[in-house]
């Protein structure tokens, strides 16, 4: 499956990821804006303003330092949550998130489904988000960067999208853009044209290499994300909230976040806390336990939803933290291996195609015979005999037994008193002695009276047999898969 990149550029993560924020707002570092709400970009603020421009702009601004620590907080956040999406998550600080979403597409019904449902997450969560998708992490994020907004499967459309951006794009300092730009250079594509060798010498290697990353001429590896053993994750609310009803919207955006873990880590959870801290420090815990382990996020909103209805706040709540308690490993299910058969064309279509096909002697299927002897324990099905699945669970025979059973047995050379098969045979069982059969003795094709030791053996390549001994030697009557 060809590599797909989705990269999820949050424009406005430093102010998004900041608590108790008022309106005509933005963040600043080193006297320069970072991002702004939407007041302030009204007013003319914008990134990469000075700071005295933009107070100049809007004097009523409020200016927020920027927090790192926030940031690098709501940025693992969000690739938890994208577990839900993809296994491989990349973290791009300090503002990106890149998912590999090549081999869910299939699940997904498709890379416009996937990105649909990327999208429709991040709305919901009141992310601000630029998104593109392409064969390179380093060409997605460029183009996400932009603003471009599209799925590039196919690197030749890749390409072209690069070529169309801007020098400044891929955030290279202001002198090398401002250089680039005296040579009239002013896009990727005017770069991609000129000569390495050349280009090499006028601006460094290191703007050149991350070129060839982007469009794919030369390798970027990724170090993934690693999601964490357990989860616990802190979201500050952008203002106190005063009723509990009202700590849904932030709650769900914590479940969302277990969701992906749980997905990534395959686990189900039975019991979470999700603590709430007042504006006095003091820290309110409240308890969901499931009555099964599950890890549908909507099961687990609609029981906040029932706590939160008949919780009285002792006070205002700024801040939530959900952790999961109890946990286990999701239990192993297995998909069937072909897609499900519509209304008609299920197992008795197919089999009635093959007898039609093969003749009614050349298919057939098994009935399980209760009788202790293992080539009388099922009989052959044939003709219009309904179909009915044999498994060894629906066999009444005990265990070690294979299913593979040798018509007639083989028998088997003996050397030193030992049986071969293959070389040397090694007994790792002990007998089991099968006898009688006295009531179809006699009869045609009847396996009649009999009287056989069993074993369960090994030869030295590590196949296994079961084997048997009677009066006549040693036989291989089954192998096991």
């Amino acid at each position: 499956m060809p590599a797909l990149w989705l990269a999820l550029h949050f424009p406005l993560l430093p102010l998004e990821a900041l608590p108790l924020r008022q309106h005509s707002s933005a963040v600043a570092a080193r006297g320069r804006i970072l991002a702004s709400d939407a007041q302030a970009t009204a007013a003319g603020v914008k990134p990469g303003q000075r700071l005295s421009t933009a107070l100049g702009l809007a004097p009523g601004l409020r200016v927020i330092a920027r927090d790192a620590v926030r940031e690098a907080q709501a940025l693992e956040a969000l690739a938890c949550w994208a577990g839900q999406f993809t296994p491989t998550v990349v973290l791009a600080p300090p503002e990106a998130v890149l998912l590999e979403i090549g081999g869910c597409l299939r699940l997904f019904g498709g890379a416009p489904a996937l990105v649909e449902a990327v999208l429709a997450g991040c709305a919901a969560q009141l992310w601000t988000v630029h998104w593109a998708a392409a064969p390179t992490p380093l060409g997605a994020r460029w183009l996400a960067c932009a603003g471009v907004g599209g799925i590039f499967p196919e690197r030749s459309a890749m390409h072209q999208a690069l070529a169309a951006l801007p020098c400044r794009i891929p955030g290279w300092s202001a002198p090398l853009v401002a250089r680039l730009e005296s040579f009239g250079l002013h896009t990727l594509g005017d770069l991609a044209r000129l000569p390495q060798a050349g280009l090499r010498a006028r601006i460094g290697p290191a703007a050149v290499d991350a070129l060839m990353r982007a469009r794919g001429e030369c390798p970027d590896p990724q170090r993934g994300f690693i999601f964490p053993e357990h989860f616990a994750v802190r979201l500050e609310l952008p203002s106190r909230v005063e009723h509990a009803e009202a700590l849904v919207f932030a709650g769900q955006r914590l479940l969302a976040t277990l969701a992906g873990w749980l997905a990534v880590r395959q686990r189900l959870v039975r019991q979470c806390t999700l603590q709430l801290t007042h504006d006095d420090g003091v820290v309110t815990p409240l308890r969901l336990r499931l009555g099964e382990p599950s890890a549908d996020e909507a099961r687990l909103l609609r029981l906040l939803r029932e706590h939160l209805e008949r919780l009285q706040l002792r006070a205002p709540v700024e801040a939530l933290a959900l952790a999961a308690d109890e946990t286990l490993a999701r239990p192993g299910a297995s998909a069937a291996l072909f897609e499900q058969a519509p209304a008609g064309e299920g197992t008795q279509a197919c089999l009635e195609r093959l007898r039609a096909r093969l003749g009614e002697a050349a298919v057939h299927t098994l009935r399980c015979l209760p009788d202790h002897r293992p080539e009388c324990a099922t009989q052959r099905v044939g003709g219009d005999a309904d179909f009915a699945p044999f498994s060894a669970s629906t066999a009444t025979m005990p265990e070690m037994r294979p299913l593979w059973l040798l018509d007639p047995p083989q028998a088997l050379a003996e050397r030193s008193g030992a049986p071969h098969w293959r070389g040397p045979l090694q007994l790792m069982t002990r007998g089991e002695r099968l006898e009688s059969g006295w009531w179809d003795e006699g009869e045609a094709e009847a396996a009649g009276d009999v009287r056989r030791d069993y074993f369960v053996a090994r030869n030295p390549a590590g196949q296994w047999a079961w084997i048997f001994r009677d009066a006549q030697g040693w036989y291989l009557h089954g192998l096991f898969a």
